[in-house]
């Protein structure tokens, strides 16, 4: 007699067969030409043929508010059904299907509009009458398609569905694909959903180390998106000795890191990257305690695209802090050794706005003499020469050039920092960052990352923010309200510098 056990794994093993054997022949018709997805799914009542087909089957009608809390849920096999359908999509296809979807399967705003004037009419009434008009209301703008993300994300891997396909959203809204209001509001109301499932109280943190699963390991590598990692013993030493990685995790996206930072334990606070990731300790060296005083968080990367305005940065700094703190009670300095990705760029930028002028203000004329004699170019050619320099790089393969060029570099880095705005917050998306967990804008750091992306991104140029734990709250606060940075001398010394050489 067969074990039971055995005969419920065969079971399974032929259903996942024949659930792939379908998508398989689809996925070959489609690309025989057959532009229209038609496949039986083993879940489904009959073939789909058309994305109006899917839809009309699988958004069911917002049930009415007295029996919103009755209805029964539909059927599991329609969000499978629904997932299939879109996973076999082109991309063209998808962002047709998500429109459609938005478009026709929102909110009923005639009924919103009656409930509004039926609001309105009942101000003079009792309270309790107003209550429930105003809930019937709120209810009202429910849109269609909410309740199939919830019915999606309780079904297996529904969750990380969600998360990609919100990734194609924004794709879709920042690629100028389509940006419809449609789109934006299923943009927001799945954001909304996603900050719900992905709450503090719902996430895990995990140390990375050595030991981990070699597939988190290859996760954590690939996902790396500040400073790239070359290979396994890269990665080794990365969790090794004087070293932390810490991840986040969620039971819905199993074996997924979802935000990933990087720490390295320190005497003192790193003015550059390559004592972090180049020059190591020894793989097998032991950890002195009373040589750890400081931690550098050197690289924080969010590993989903789809996760973009869910709060889970932030949120990680502050557990790792108090976790370092448990590990090393003497510990006294938090900072960041943090990327200027764009100052390059805005640099560039700014050199071809004034570049009919011939010369700018933004270096001293000592300064645009001497890259005038070290370039071997007349006054009038120096900022094209200039320009050129910083597109290349190739200012960095000399000592001179290093040496005149770090006075400008650095006031111009602080003012970008410091000076450039959007919104009334900073323009740079890194310091925004720190500076909403409260951090102090502490150090400009030159020659800190040597390498040719450093060189290319910043030139080369990295900030500490600090994190002072007696102050985060109150420097965020007075950040997110009143727009205010809080910086160090020696950042305002160089925004004062550029200020008075910019006559501004």
């Amino acid at each position: 007699m067969i074990p039971q056990p055995i005969i419920c794994a065969l079971r399974s093993s032929v259903t996942c067969w024949r659930q792939r054997s379908v998508l398989e022949t689809a996925l070959r018709l489609k690309a025989l030409g057959f532009r229209t997805v038609c496949f039986r799914s083993t879940f489904a009542p009959g073939p789909v043929t058309s994305m109006e087909e899917i839809l009309t089957r699988v958004v069911i009608p917002l049930p009415t508010y007295e029996t919103r809390e009755k209805s029964p849920p539909p059927p599991e096999s329609n969000s499978v059904e629904f997932m299939h359908f879109y996973k076999s999509l082109e991309k063209e296809e998808k962002s047709q299907l998500l429109a459609k979807l938005s478009l026709d399967f929102g909110v009923d705003h005639k009924g919103v509009s009656e409930l509004a004037g039926k609001l309105s009419d009942t101000q003079q009434r009792d309270l309790a009458t107003i209550l429930q008009v105003e809930d019937r209301l709120r209810y009202s703008l429910t849109p269609r398609y909410k309740q199939l993300l919830n019915h999606i994300s309780r079904v297996e891997g529904g969750v990380k569905f969600l998360v990609d396909l919100r990734a194609d959203l924004l794709e879709m809204i920042s690629s100028k694909t389509n940006d419809s209001p449609h789109i934006r509001d299923l943009n927001g109301t799945l954001k909304s959903l996603l900050s719900e499932w992905f709450s503090v109280g719902l996430l895990r943190l995990e140390r990375i180390t050595w030991q981990s699963p070699c597939e988190i390991l290859q996760k954590i590598s690939q996902y790396e998106a500040v400073h790239p990692v070359r290979n396994w013993t890269d990665i080794k030493r990365r969790v090794g000795p004087y070293r932390r990685c810490y991840a986040f995790t969620h039971a819905a996206m199993p074996g997924e890191p979802l935000v990933v930072l990087h720490v390295a334990l320190t005497e003192s606070i790193s003015d550059n990257i390559q004592s972090i990731v180049r020059e190591f300790v020894t793989l097998d060296s032991e950890e002195d305690v009373n040589k750890v005083y400081t931690a550098v968080f050197y690289s924080i990367s969010s590993t989903q695209a789809g996760l973009q305005g869910v709060d889970l940065g932030n949120v990680l700094i502050k557990r790792v802090v108090r976790e370092l703190q448990s590990e090393f009670p003497h510990m006294s300095q938090f900072s960041s050794l943090s990327p200027i990705p764009g100052f390059s760029s805005w640099l560039l930028g700014l050199l071809s706005q004034h570049r009919k002028e011939g010369r700018m203000e933004l270096l001293t004329d000592h300064e645009w003499r001497e890259v005038a004699d070290i370039t071997n170019t007349t006054s009038t050619n120096t900022l094209d020469a200039l320009r050129k320099l910083i597109s290349t790089g190739e200012w960095t393969r000399s000592e001179r050039l290093v040496h005149v060029l770090e006075g400008p570099f650095m006031r111009l880095c602080a003012w970008y920092l410091y000076g450039e705005k959007r919104r009334g917050y900073a323009l740079n998306p890194v310091a925004n960052f720190h500076l909403q967990n409260g951090a102090t804008m502490w150090r400009l750091n030159w020659h800190a990352d040597t390498s040719p992306r450093g060189v290319a991104n910043s030139c080369g140029i990295m900030v500490n923010y600090r994190y002072f734990l007696q102050d985060t709250l109150s420097n965020s606060a007075a950040y997110m309200h009143n727009k205010s940075i809080t910086a160090t001398e020696q950042v305002l010394g160089l925004v004062s510098q550029f200020k008075k050489n910019s006559k501004l």
